[in-house]
C-alpha cells in the first residue's frame, strides 16, 4: 500500500517508536548515572527511580486526558505508548530484583509497587489540581 493512506497508517508507529527510542535512552542514563545504596547497585536504584517517575507521569497524562482533554491522541501516543512504556520497565525490575538477597528482594518488589502506585495516585491529584 502507498500514497497517503499508507502513511497515515505508519503515523502512530513512528510516534511510537520515536518516544520509545528517547525513553529508553533516558532509562539507561538514569541507571548508570544512580548512586547505589550499600548492597544496592545505582542500576536497581535507577530502575526504581524511572518506575516511580514514570508511573506519576502517567497517572498526570491519564488523568489529564480524562480531566481536560487537552493533549493531543498523537501526544499520548509519543509520551504515554512510546517514551513512558520504554522509559519505565517491568522487567528489567523482574530481572534485577532476583539477582538479590532475598531481604533486598522483597524490599526492592515492595518499594517498586508502593511508590509506583503512590505516583500514579500523585499523577492523578496533580492533574486534577492543574485542571
Amino acid at each position: 500500500m502507498t500514497g497517503p493512506h499508507a502513511l497515515s497508517r505508519a503515523e502512530p508507529l513512528l510516534l511510537v517508536a520515536l518516544g520509545g527510542f528517547v525513553g529508553a535512552i533516558m532509562r539507561h542514563a538514569i541507571s548508570v548515572a544512580a548512586p547505589g545504596l550499600g548492597a544496592v547497585d545505582g542500576a536497581v536504584v535507577g530502575t526504581l527511580l524511572v518506575n516511580v517517575v514514570g508511573s506519576f507521569a502517567l497517572g498526570v497524562l491519564l488523568y489529564e486526558a480524562h480531566l481536560a482533554d487537552a493533549l493531543s491522541a498523537e501526544t499520548r501516543l509519543v509520551v504515554g505508548t512510546g517514551f513512558l512504556s520504554s522509559f519505565t520497565t517491568y522487567s528489567t525490575f523482574a530481572v534485577q530484583t532476583s539477582g538479590l538477597p532475598p531481604m533486598l528482594a522483597v524490599g526492592n518488589v515492595a518499594a517498586n509497587y508502593a511508590l509506583a502506585f503512590l505516583g500514579v495516585v500523585l499523577g492523578r491529584l496533580v492533574a486534577r489540581w492543574v485542571s
